[in-house]
């Protein structure tokens, strides 16, 4: 969540945010509110409760019936101190609940907007003209099928729409794509991690993910626990309630996992293929960091994640998404998205966000205050290095050749026994 102080200090940037984001900028004004009758009635508890001490005194001293009249005021008076603690609890939990409606404060610079307001950044490489080439192109599943590499009519069958089977070479993509994202992350430094796909409601609420998005979790009612959609959200988890030590640096980790996904209020949209699907792998990076170092490592993670798109030969561009389309936690977000040719459309492949101190703050992360005496918040930030379904998606529709075949490109060709194209099974 955001920083109550901040809040107070500055409540029309919190308001210009929430604009920003196309969110209801008055819940500002219920967090004030319900701040002020907080403070109010604490203060009155805490007046109360001074003065039932010394009562407590007085009446240890009197007689007869001065004390009987002090035994009854100190009745009252305990009524009030009761009162005013339950008024301080109820606007504490007031507070509590609207400061949670607010989603972090975008950063200066960031498109207002929504969905398609993002402002584009660069674009990289050059779409084929696969009309020059003679030939139109196959889009992923058909050349899926060809390869017998995807299977969505048998994933259908057994679990349901938006499932499948990746067989054969499908899988072996998903296993190098994931091979080579970890190789590169921890070139750069990240720290190898399986982390688990099931958490308790705490971790998914500290990360951010049953404000506005609880309808798209999963969730195991009779254990209570909670299937990760990204490993985000167990590796934001994995310092809560820890005082760290960045005094060397920052903390990056970089986690393979199964992801799950409801996908709800998706109905009709990518509905053939592979492209939005309710279970898929993923390789996340995920920093801990200073505040100050905030904005260096999300560049860094961009940087990242080019480097991987730069490697597998993809047509891209870099978006600066719009305040409307942020998650909660995200005060910016960049998305890399690669052409996808038989879609004429560039579409998202990785994103990168910045949630400043918003996660941190609600899952008790701090560091020794670098500035003074005490601890403060530290930031966090994630980006996703590869999943495993669009890029393959990607890879498939824009190496392909006229006759089905696909070009690897030659950084992956290690992680697929040296492969340098990769043949139907007729051809």
């Amino acid at each position: 969540m955001i920083d109550l102080r901040e809040l107070r200090d500055d409540p029309e940037r919190v308001r210009a945010s929430q604009q920003a984001r196309g969110e209801d900028p008055g819940v500002v004004d219920v967090v004030l509110s319900a701040d002020e009758r907080y403070r109010a009635a604490l203060a009155g508890f805490e007046s109360a409760r001074a003065e039932q001490k010394a009562f407590g005194k007085k009446v240890a001293q009197a007689q007869g019936e001065q004390k009987q009249a002090l035994l009854a005021e100190v009745k009252d008076l305990a009524a009030r101190v009761k009162a005013l603690e339950a008024e301080a609890g109820q606007a504490e939990q007031e507070r509590e609940s609207a400061l949670r409606r607010i989603g972090n404060v975008v950063k200066d610079g960031v498109p207002v907007g929504g969905e398609d307001d993002y402002v584009v950044l660069e674009e990289v490489g050059t779409p084929r003209d696969f009309a020059a080439e003679g030939f139109a192109p196959r889009d992923h599943l058909e050349l899926g099928e060809l390869h017998h590499a995807i299977d969505t009519a048998r994933g259908a069958k057994v679990s349901g729409a938006r499932f499948y089977y990746l067989m054969g070479l499908g899988a072996r993509l998903e296993h190098a794509l994931m091979a080579f994202a970890q190789h590169v992350a921890q070139e750069e430094g990240f720290v190898p991690v399986v982390p688990p796909t099931l958490v308790r409601p705490e971790a998914m609420a500290g990360a951010g993910f049953l404000d506005a998005h609880a309808d798209e979790v999963y969730r195991l009612e009779a254990d209570d626990l909670y299937l990760t959609g990204t490993s985000e959200v167990a590796l934001a988890g994995l310092h809560a309630d820890e005082i760290l030590d960045l005094s060397a640096g920052s903390l990056r980790y970089a986690a393979t996992s199964t992801c799950y996904r409801r996908e709800a209020g998706s109905y009709g949209k990518d509905t053939r293929g592979i492209f939005r699907v309710h279970q898929f792998t993923k390789t996340e990076m995920f920093v801990y960091c200073r505040v100050e170092d905030a904005e260096a490592e999300h560049a860094n993670l961009l940087r990242v994640e080019r480097r991987i798109l730069d490697a597998l030969e993809l047509p891209y561009r870099v978006i600066d998404v719009a305040a409307g389309d942020l998650g909660g936690p995200a005060a910016r977000k960049y998305d890399c998205e690669a052409w996808i040719p038989t879609q004429g459309a560039y579409r998202e492949l990785t994103s990168t966000s910045n949630c400043t101190t918003y996660q941190a703050r609600r899952l008790g992360t701090r560091e020794r205050d670098p500035n003074g005496s005490g601890t403060r918040t530290v930031a966090t930030l994630n980006g996703t290095a590869l999943t495993s379904t669009r890029p393959i998606i990607a890879l498939l529709e824009n190496h392909q050749q006229a006759d089905g075949s696909v070009v690897v490109p030659e950084a992956l060709q290690p992680y697929l026994g040296g492969s340098k194209v990769l043949r139907p099974p007729h051809a």
